[in-house]
């Protein structure tokens, strides 16, 4: 049962579909408000909390919460908001201040799955370590550990490595973590930021494949930008993807940065991804597919996006040049979609994000302070949950994705199509001056929890970048009326 760093929008409510907008500032602590948007109420369930990252509906029907910054995982009750913690990871997680690694990823394995009356969760967080990776120095591991679940003290007790040494950083850590119906652990890793910003000179790895020598060190760098499959101990499953002629945990490869994942009752996997300056997505995942990034970005339609690669800068060296995400210097190589002719799986949709090569990435509202991306077109894809046709829930939200966003503050519903392989539309639910980072749902359908995050910044309601946030660190109830 289940349900977003980039930046989100506090825009008002536009009509895509049938549109509901919030109206201003949420409630107290654990209060309802009438909701201006249409058929929901809106409250405040709990603040103070350290960047929620992962949360969902637990087996003891409380809400639980990664903190990907306050390194702990905490048990909230869904009526008054009342906290406890479950696992205080101090010392051991580690987060650097405005990066987007922490305590990340939670999963429950399902309660049919219980060895011996034991139900285990796994999480992942990242932690340090001294070896640097070879090529970027990078010190930062992420790993995923399996708990045993106190019914009692509604704790997490006996931690087991599963899987160790996983890359991790500052940027694009993607960091969701699922149960399949088969059984198995997916796992989503980003591709570490590499080609922008403060990582502009690391190579992108997302389309770099493991090797069986790494495979049989158990060297993991290779992951980067890719989708993860593993059993429940950590082992790589026979039946894993050969992927240029290597069997490992990768079943995809080419994301980006993959802040969304769920799983259809019919067992399909939907996926969302971030988009540069264009292209967010939302992918159909294929075991052993390529999805193409960086070489493309959305559909391969030379729109507005080129894969300018600052790693090969020649002959000017990437370290003696000053990146700038709008225009490369002459010495950074530049590939058009359409020079790369791999096979790679097209999204189902962009929403909404796909601009031409016309559009004008220099928005002056975000020149202050070089903020052009705050501006781009993207909206940021943060989290991915689907909604079941389901009797007493929602009326007409059965077989849809809901999605949170970063950058432009809202929460989106995708209705699918009747055979699931298409959007047949785009709802855009609440919008507000927040980062909605991930969603949960009550057990009967009708309230979805909402979280957002701490810091970080925003588009304002006239599409300028701002750092006031009007929930930060909350869990948010809308429920519907009926």
């Amino acid at each position: 049962m289940r349900r977003a760093p980039a930046a989100m929008a506090a825009m008002s409510a536009l009509t895509l579909g049938a549109v509901m907008a919030v109206g201003g500032p949420a409630s107290a602590h654990g209060s309802a408000t009438a909701s201006s948007h249409p058929g929901f109420t809106e409250r405040v369930l709990t603040t103070g909390l350290g960047d929620p990252y992962e949360i969902l509906w637990g087996p003891d029907n409380h809400i639980w919460a990664t903190e990907k910054s306050g390194l702990k995982v905490t048990r909230i009750d869904p009526k008054t908001g009342a906290r406890t913690t479950a696992l205080d990871l101090a010392g051991k997680a580690f987060h650097t201040t405005g990066g987007q690694d922490g305590v990340l990823g939670l999963a429950f394995q399902p309660s049919g799955h219980r060895h011996n009356g034991v139900q285990y969760v796994y999480l992942s967080y990242t932690y340090r370590t001294k070896t640097p990776a070879a090529v970027t120095g990078e010190t930062r591991r992420l790993k995923i550990v399996r708990y045993t679940l106190d019914d009692r003290t509604h704790t997490l007790r006996s931690p087991k490595d599963v899987l160790t040494g996983l890359p991790s950083g500052t940027d694009h850590q993607s960091a969701r973590l699922r149960f399949g119906p088969d059984g198995k652990l997916y796992y989503t890793i980003g591709d570490q930021g590499a080609n922008q910003l403060e990582h502009f000179c690391n190579p992108n790895w997302a389309q770099r494949l493991p090797t069986k020598s790494e495979v049989k060190a158990k060297d993991w760098s290779s992951y980067q930008g890719k989708i993860l499959r593993l059993d429940l101990d950590g082992s790589i499953p026979s039946d894993n993807p050969v992927l240029n002629g290597v069997r490992s945990h990768v079943i995809t490869y080419g994301h980006r940065n993959s802040q969304g994942v769920d799983f259809a009752p019919s067992g399909v996997l939907y996926q969302a991804e971030q988009g540069p300056k264009t292209d967010d997505e939302i992918n159909i995942v294929r075991k052993g597919a390529n999805y193409g990034w960086p070489h493309v970005a959305g559909w391969r339609d030379d729109k507005a996006y080129t894969y300018n690669n600052w790693s090969a800068a020649a002959p000017t060296p990437c370290k003696k040049l000053t990146y700038d995400d709008i225009t490369a210097p002459p010495s950074v190589p530049k590939q058009k979609e359409t020079d790369w002719h791999g096979t790679f799986v097209p999204p189902i949709d962009t929403l909404g994000t796909t601009v031409g090569n016309d559009h004008d990435f220099a928005d002056p509202k975000c020149a202050a302070g070089g903020l052009y991306y705050i501006c781009y077109p993207t909206i940021a894809p943060s989290s991915l949950s689907y909604y079941p046709d389901r009797h007493g829930g929602i009326r007409g939200w059965g077989n849809s994705l809901v999605v949170t966003t970063l950058k432009d503050g809202s929460v989106y519903r995708l209705k699918l199509t009747s055979d699931g392989r298409h959007i047949a539309r785009t709802e855009k639910l609440w919008t507000s001056q927040n980062r909605y980072r991930d969603t949960a749902f009550s057990p009967d359908g009708t309230s979805v929890f909402v979280a957002t995050d701490s810091a970080g910044l925003v588009r304002d309601p006239n599409g300028a970048p701002t750092s006031t946030l009007e929930n930060p660190g909350s869990i948010l109830v809308f429920r519907a009326q009926r």
